[in-house]
């Protein structure tokens, strides 16, 4: 395919489901090219490449010399070993969550990705809902924070629990928002379909006052993916999947009381704010093209290391808790992923 100087060149490592996705937002960008899709099933990667016109390889070192930017939507415990290659010869990685099975991998990435000026993003796509990043600019005292993301038991993703699976895009999320560090953690989880938890709740607070509410379920029928914000002024709320926010207001309360009873009365308004909704994945990959270019053009990389490193090293903890039962942890300084120690 002929390209330009102004043209990507792109490749996808992984032909399943998550894969296929970034495959048809890289197939529908004018200014890129679909360089080739990578499986170590050959026949399912060529299966996916017929359908775009493209290559079709079984070994992602192959892409080598030949792509910018890279897509690794392969299972957890190979991101590592096939985002370090990519890296390592300067190609921007775009991995989905959770980026390692380990903190150390994980540090490991962002150190290749510098020494070689390439970019290293996480898959964390919430952050490109369009009414997450409108959250950001409306939230700013949260009192309490009630993430709730469930569903069904989708067999493909069993290896991983229900944390990395799901959870681990509110803790993201809800680290982005409260401007204080953890104190005290509470977790709890369990299986139901697989061999690791399917089911977990954690409640966080936060040296701020603020307390986290988060609930992930792959054992739930109706798929609900919300997040309620408590403020003095306001109740939020966010539709994940909706891309829809409501902001709950009160305007009077009064009471009367006569000889039975005191009533009260409470009336409220309802703000339904305008969110312009475009596909959280197409931007995320934009977002890592901008980024590569920059690089390319400064010299200099630049990476969300510090964000990313805590979200994943919370989601590690709490696993960690969950599994070896132990439900609550507290800490009087420093939390062990505070933003200074990730």
């Amino acid at each position: 395919m002929a390209r330009t100087d102004r043209r990507v060149r792109a490749a996808v490592v992984g032909a399943g489901h998550m894969g296929q996705y970034h495959t048809l937002v890289y197939a529908e960008l004018w200014d890129v090219d679909l360089v080739g899709i990578v499986d170590m099933d050959l026949d399912r990667a060529r299966g996916v490449a017929t359908q775009y016109d493209t290559l079709a390889f079984a070994d992602h070192r192959d892409l080598i010399g030949r792509v910018d930017v890279v897509s690794v939507a392969v299972p957890t415990d190979a991101h590592f070993a096939v985002a370090r290659d990519l890296l390592g010869a300067g190609v921007s990685v775009l991995v989905e969550k959770p980026m390692t099975p380990t903190l150390e991998e994980a540090r490991e990435l962002f150190r290749v990705a510098r020494e070689h000026n390439a970019v290293l993003h996480v898959g964390h796509v919430e952050r490109f809902n369009g009414a997450v990043q409108e959250l950001r600019r409306i939230v700013d005292r949260p009192i309490l924070i009630e993430s709730r993301r469930l569903g069904p038991f989708v067999p493909r993703v069993q290896k991983d629990t229900v944390v990395m699976d799901l959870m681990i895009h509110d803790i993201d999320i809800v680290l982005g928002l409260v401007d204080a560090e953890p104190r005290r953690i509470v977790a709890l989880g369990s299986s139901v379909h697989s061999d690791v938890s399917d089911v977990a709740n954690v409640q966080i607070q936060f040296g701020s006052g603020t307390i986290a509410n988060i609930t992930a379920s792959r054992a739930t029928e109706q798929k609900i993916r919300t997040l309620a914000i408590t403020q003095p002024d306001a109740y939020i709320v966010l539709d994940y999947t909706d891309q829809d926010i409501r902001i709950h207001r009160r305007a009077a309360q009064e009471y009367t009381l006569n000889r039975e009873s005191i009533r009260y009365r409470q009336s409220s308004f309802v703000e339904h704010l305008f969110v312009h909704k475009e596909n959280p994945l197409k931007l995320e990959v934009l977002h890592l093209i901008r980024a590569m270019r920059r690089a390319r053009e400064t010299g200099t990389v630049e990476l969300p290391e510090s964000d990313d490193l805590r979200s994943l090293a919370m989601a590690l903890e709490i696993e960690r808790m969950i599994r070896d039962g132990q439900g609550e942890l507290t800490w009087p300084q420093d939390c062990p992923w505070s933003a200074r120690s990730a």
